[in-house]
């Protein structure tokens, strides 16, 4: 099973989104917090991971993220909206 690789998006104490490539968006997230991500997020702390998304390779990811970054604030939240419902739904069958 090749490993995964992962778009992810975060949301910093002030509010805002930040979305990025990792091979492990929880450790990411670990990363962000103690200060040694990405400089926008290091003066946003603390950052929540919000969702996360496998993709089949490195290249899968990065091009995702693009498009992810692409969006606008609300069509994330929407994006970040229904994976939560889908989950929940999943969780309950």
């Amino acid at each position: 099973m090749p490993a995964l690789h992962y778009v992810y998006i975060v949301r910093c104490a002030d509010g805002t989104l930040y979305t990025g490539y990792a091979r492990d968006p929880q450790k990411r997230a670990q990363t962000h917090n103690a200060g040694k991500g990405a400089k926008y997020t290091a003066n946003r702390l603390p950052v929540l991971l919000i969702y996360s998304e496998a993709c089949e390779s490195r290249s899968a990811a990065l091009k995702r993220e693009f498009e992810l970054k692409s969006l606008s604030r609300a069509e994330k939240k929407i994006l970040v909206r229904e994976k939560a419902t889908r989950e929940r739904k999943r969780r309950r069958a």
